[in-house]
Order: C-alpha cells, then sequence, then structure tokens
C-alpha cells in the first residue's frame, strides 16, 4: 500500500491501511491464511493416541483418548475444536501431521521468517510467499481488485509483503466517533483536502463493511477478526486472500492437556474458525483455510509442566473447497528412537508442498518465485475438490 493511502482515525473505530475494494459483480475463490504465532503443539491439537508410544512419551502433556474427538484409528482432535470436528465429518476439513518448514533449528523470529517467506532459509528473501502468489495471479481472478490481499492485523505481515497491493485493517482499542463527528471531518476535507476525503470515505465504508459481521476486538480472540475477515472476502471483488494472525502458543510452562492455557487457546481459535465459516456464508464454498504454525513442540514435558520448541506439528487445511475428512501423514511414530535428535516429532511433510498445492489448484498459480529454492519438492495433490 503506497504511503499516500495510509489514514489513522483516532477518534473512529478503527485503525486502517485503506482497504478500498471496488465491490462490484464478479467471484473467485478466496484464501484465508491464520498463522499461530509462537510454536503450536500439534501433538495437542490433533493427538495420535493410537500411536503405542504416544501416552509413555507424552507423560503429563498426555490427553485420555476417550475425552479426545475421534478422527481415525490413530488421531484425535482436542476436545475444544468442537466446530473443526464437524467439519471434519462434513468433509471440510483436513489434518496434515508430521509438517514442518525446511527449518530445523529452535528460534521463533527464524522459524516464522521461514514460514512467511517460503524460503529454504531464514532471510533468504524479503517478501512473502502469499505476496508473491498474488502478483501471479492470473489476470482474470486479479482483475477489478485495487487490493488483492488483507491483513487483519495493525501492520502488513511478512507474508503479504511485497509488490502485489495489499491492505490492513485492525480494530482500535478507542471508542467508536460518533456520526456529527465523522460528518464534520468530512465537510472539513471536503473543503480542504479532496484527497484525504476520499481516503476518510473509503475507510468509513471499509469499517462499516467489517462492522457488519459484529467485529469487536477483545483479548487473543481471533474470532472478531475472522469475522471482519469474512465480511470482506465475501464481496464480490473483495481480497482473495486474507491473513489472521494468532500469538499465545509458546507453552513452556504449565501447557496442560485437556485443560489449561494451551486449551484455552484450542478454543479460542475453535470459535475463531467457526465464526469465519458462518459468517462467509456462501462464499464458504469457495474457500480454503490454512492454519499453519512455525514449529511444533517437543514430545515430552519439561520441569515446568510445559513443553520446548520442537520440530514438526500439524496444519489444518478447511473449507467449501477441501477435499476433507481425512488425516494426510506420514506418521513416523513417537518411540525414542523415532523421534528427531531424540525429542521431536520428526518431520515427513514439507509444509510448502502442501502450500504449493493449495495455491495451484485454489488459485492457478504455480509460479516458482512464490517458493524459491525449492525445485524437489513437488505440490501436495487432491487436496482439494474436483
Amino acid at each position: 500500500m503506497n504511503i499516500s493511502r495510509r489514514l489513522v482515525i483516532g477518534a473512529g473505530a478503527a485503525s486502517l491501511v485503506l482497504p478500498s475494494f471496488a465491490f462490484g459483480a464478479t467471484t473467485s475463490k478466496r484464501l484465508v491464511v491464520v498463522v499461530l504465532r509462537g510454536g503450536m503443539d500439534g501433538l495437542a491439537a490433533a493427538p495420535p493416541v493410537g500411536d503405542p508410544a504416544y501416552a509413555n512419551a507424552r507423560g503429563v502433556l498426555a490427553q485420555e483418548k476417550a475425552k479426545t474427538l475421534a478422527l481415525d484409528s490413530t488421531f484425535a482432535l482436542h476436545p475444544r475444536f468442537e466446530n473443526l470436528h464437524a467439519m471434519y465429518r462434513a468433509g471440510e476439513a483436513t489434518v496434515i501431521h508430521a509438517a514442518s518448514t525446511p527449518y530445523r533449528e529452535r528460534s521463533h523470529f527464524d522459524a516464522q521468517n521461514v514460514l512467511e517467506t517460503g524460503g529454504a532459509k531464514p532471510y533468504a528473501r524479503n517478501a512473502g510467499w502469499l505476496n508473491a502468489t498474488l502478483k501471479a495471479l492470473p489476470a482474470d481472478r486479479a482483475a477489478g481488485r485495487r487490493e488483492l490481499g488483507l491483513a487483519l492485523a495493525q501492520q502488513t505481515p511478512l507474508i503479504l509483503r511485497g509488490d502485489a497491493a495489499v491492505a490492513t485493517w485492525s480494530p482500535s482499542p478507542l471508542p467508536d466517533a460518533n456520526e456529527d463527528t465523522i460528518a464534520r471531518l468530512m465537510d472539513l476535507y471536503g473543503r480542504r483536502d479532496p484527497a484525504l476525503a476520499i481516503a476518510l470515505q473509503s475507510a468509513v465504508a471499509a469499517n462499516g463493511v467489517a462492522m457488519d459481521g459484529g467485529m469487536r476486538g477483545g483479548g487473543r480472540a481471533i474470532a472478531p477478526l475472522t469475522k471482519a475477515a469474512a465480511q470482506f472476502l465475501k464481496q464480490p471483488q473483495g481480497p482473495v486472500a486474507a491473513v489472521v494472525e494468532m500469538g499465545g502458543w509458546d507453552t513452556h510452562a504449565n501447557q496442560g492437556s485437556e485443560q489449561g492455557q494451551l486449551a484455552a487457546n484450542f478454543g479460542l481459535l475453535d470459535q475463531g474458525l467457526g465464526a469465519l465459516k458462518t459468517d462467509l456464508g456462501d462464499t464458504w464454498r469457495d474457500t480454503v483455510v490454512v492454519v499453519m504454525t512455525e514449529f511444533g513442540r517437543t514430545v515430552a514435558a519439561n520441569g515446568n509442566r510445559g513443553s520446548d520448541h520442537g520440530t514438526a506439528s500439524c496444519a489444518f487445511l478447511l473449507g467449501g473447497a477441501v477435499r476433507g475428512g481425512r488425516v494426510l501423514a506420514d506418521w513416523p511414530g513417537l518411540a525414542s528412537g523415532q523421534l528427531h535428535e531424540g525429542r521431536d516429532l520428526r518431520a515427513t511433510t514439507d509444509l510448502r508442498a502442501v502450500l504449493k498445492g493449495v495455491v495451484r489448484d485454489h488459485l492457478g498459480v504455480s509460479d516458482a518465485n512464490a517458493f524459491p529454492d525449492s525445485a524437489a519438492v513437488r505440490p501436495a495433490t487432491d487436496l482439494l475438490r474436483a
């Protein structure tokens, strides 16, 4: 977004890098990327309760099989994932397990850089794979859109940085400006600064789109953000892709199993995913949602009843365009001799293969620039409905 189009309304309901989408009469596929920052414990999100080594390997972090939400003979979902489980049973959600980027160290900053750039190593590029994907969209899918992507954040995350035009939208903690104040600003800007008047009109319109979904901020909950994202995405010429972020996944202490801080985060994430489906309405059938994190956690608990930085985790694909109801995993096992460096779930699926498959089959983009230095990583197939 050109800096001249930035507008912060101090007394308004939102802080905006202006999403001035032209609402027309065309439609296209939609992609939502949910980035879980901090390293989500994939063994807690989708526990392999059928692995014979699971209970002993996880110790105090293990969940009782009877309390989990069954997926198949090996895998289940954490009991807080009620909406996600319903999508799975409806054939609208897939679990990708033992997945990771090519990064094998334990730095949040480096791991998130690889996750967002799509590169083979940290800081290999300064742009995001999603922005590169949007830049390479077929002309008919990009036509009529001023911005191709939207971040539900105050600043554009790395995954959306690049040459393609994108916007940001975020709720403000400040009180809503009343209609009289906005009218006075409109009149003032109209007489003194027409360009700013147009910007304000667009900002108010964009804020109105988000607020149509009842968007209000609150803690780490992402449901308000996913509801706002849905309002933008379901506009006929709204953004093609949206990014939502959620922190709080670095569970070094008192992680819990069925209960605790991690379980609470799973509940918030599940609410956000459920709200996204509900608020997208008919657009849901043409939508793919990718939920991913920078790395997993150690298999065994640490001395503080938490887990430390690990390697592989799980990712979720959901949406009406997903061929779901499946767990896709080349499962490496949790016995001590099967672990990466003797302590982590070993990665057997390159997350870039999943992302390549989604952007190729859903958005029609196979441009290698989105994922540099990955010629040997073939796009995953059969992830989406025909």
